[in-house]
């Protein structure tokens, strides 16, 4: 299989995305509590007994890219360690099971990924009162699907769903040792 080029997939991710935001809006979130008139702003995104977001290493990059572009860049890494660390993160181990605070949402902004890389489930969620008001399952399933088919085409068969801080962490990582093993190459060329 030809493997899809990472920009043509952050793309392509995009737009599954944002057409999938688009349908849970126009479709959904009307019958929904508004944001913007809850009592606590966020509480669903920190309530560390209800968010278990997964996600896939092209999510992750998308997310990565986004967090990147941020002034407050070094605080984002920062809260996502300390997520990783208080709830005991780890990979796919029982990555299922655990529960986190969402360390992308900020108090006087909200999702800081909203719009350039909010992943599916958090799209799907929202506060309902009535469980017939809640968007279908097989709908999240079925993007999830999509999200993977994307990912599997991009990075072929050699990744997992892991928990977002997880990937974020691993994905700074890499970056980070890229950065000294370039550093590092540089430094020598001088000798």
């Amino acid at each position: 299989m030809k493997l899809l080029a990472e920009t043509k997939a952050l793309k392509k991710l995009l737009k599954l995305k944002t057409d999938f935001q688009r349908f849970v809006r126009n479709n959904y979130e009307q019958n929904a509590n508004d944001c913007e008139t809850c009592e606590v702003k966020g509480a669903c995104c920190l309530d560390a007994h209800f968010v278990n977001v997964h996600i896939t290493r092209l999510e992750a990059v998308q997310i990565y890219k986004a967090i990147k572009a941020r002034e407050n860049v070094g605080e984002v890494f920062e809260r996502v360690e300390k997520t990783i660390k208080k709830y005991d993160l780890k990979g796919s181990e029982n990555g299922f099971a655990k529960t986190y605070a969402c360390p992308l949402f900020e108090k006087e902004i909200g999702c800081i990924v909203h719009a350039k890389g909010k992943p599916i489930p958090c799209i799907t969620h929202a506060c309902y009162e009535n469980k017939s008001d809640i968007p279908p399952g097989k709908l999240q399933i079925e993007k999830e699907k999509s999200v993977e088919r994307l990912n599997r085409q991009t990075f072929g068969n050699a990744w997992t769903w892991l928990p977002l801080p997880v990937w974020i962490s691993k994905l700074n990582t890499e970056s980070n040792r890229d950065g000294q093993d370039k550093q590092d190459k540089q430094d020598n060329s001088l000798d």
